[in-house]
């Protein structure tokens, strides 16, 4: 069932931005494999409920770090496709003027994404740091940082919460748990029953949700950013969720999960579920959903378009991008 709060037009919007993640991580898998894509790119497939359902519930002014695995925050922020696809492909059109590559693609300073590291854990000592800034300067907005379950086995994620617990900062810890950092199950290397039960342990306000309900991800965050909003004091959210592809492009993740376990998964798909929901309510019909697919796959059309045929950014021009020269 749809709860009521949720109207037509606001369901639209969410759907809509989850199947443009989601195509536009087709196209991206396509370039890669094509060849036309340097280095290693991480696919957010089937996680596209995390990204919209978080993001959808923060402040314009709330401040997002993304991950390796961030090109669904990008899109679902706002960023527009051109300038992620144009950092992927390393073209001056991109994010970070090609020069970052698919790690850092959803960076954009004007949509509130200062950072995407490409160091696991990294960046959630910067959300603290981010949060701090907010307290220092008693700011109601939140500094949101997304993670992988890899992530809470590094000295990082328990020193973050840790300080910013005690010092009670502004700060969302969103835990994308897709129960396998890169080849390795979660089952093997977490002893606690959730994630969530370790974040509790620092005095946090934790919640799980289930990361493939974009509705119940939308509703926990929003009742994570009410009590940090009015209590002045860090939440977490694990959300629990699947990759449906491989830890990178070069994997196709079959060959160290089970066959059913990817089946059971690929069942319960987010924008599927949603779609589901919709109809039920006579929100959206097949032809509907249809027709969203096709607009989107016609903008990604002219976006790729563009993209390849766009320069690379001026070799000459490079140093002018250094902070300090030496003489």
């Amino acid at each position: 069932m749809l709860r009521e709060q949720f109207s037509r037009e606001k369901l639209l919007k969410m759907l809509r931005k989850m199947i443009e993640i989601r195509l536009f991580e087709e196209r991206v898998e396509r370039l890669y494999r094509e060849g036309k894509i340097i280095g290693p790119t991480h696919l957010y497939f089937g996680q596209e409920a995390v990204a919209v359902g978080v993001i959808e519930a923060l402040d314009k002014d709330d401040v997002v770090i993304s991950t390796y695995r961030g090109h669904g925050h990008g899109v679902a922020r706002g960023v527009p496709m051109k300038a992620i696809l144009g950092e992927i492909l390393g073209r001056a059109v991109g994010t970070c003027k090609g020069l970052g590559g698919s790690m850092h693609a959803p960076i954009s300073v004007e949509h509130n994404i200062p950072l995407a590291t490409a160091i696991v854990g990294s960046g959630l000592p910067i959300a603290v740091g981010v949060g701090l800034a907010f307290k220092y300067r008693e700011r109601r907005n939140v500094a949101t940082v997304f993670f992988g379950d890899g992530a809470v086995n590094t000295g990082a994620f328990h020193e973050a919460l840790n300080l910013a617990a005690v010092w009670k900062l502004p700060v969302l810890f969103v835990c994308e748990n897709n129960l396998y950092a890169m080849y390795t199950s979660l089952k093997n290397v977490l002893a606690a029953e959730s994630i969530a039960a370790r974040a509790s342990s620092y005095g946090i306000p934790s919640y799980v949700a289930f990361g493939n309900d974009v509705l119940e991800v939308y509703e926990t965050t929003s009742k994570a950013l009410e009590k940090i909003r009015d209590q002045s004091g860090p939440a977490f959210i694990e959300c629990r969720t699947y990759r449906q592809k491989g830890h990178g492009g070069y994997d196709f993740g079959t060959w160290y999960r089970a066959k059913e376990e990817i089946e059971e998964w690929m069942r319960r798909d987010p924008i599927n579920m949603l779609t589901e929901r919709m109809k039920a309510k006579g929100f959206i019909t097949d032809e509907e959903r249809k027709k969203i697919e096709e607009e989107v796959a016609a903008e990604l059309d002219k976006v790729v378009e563009e993209v390849l045929s766009s320069p690379f950014y001026d070799y000459e021009k490079l140093p002018s991008l250094v902070y300090a020269n030496p003489p």
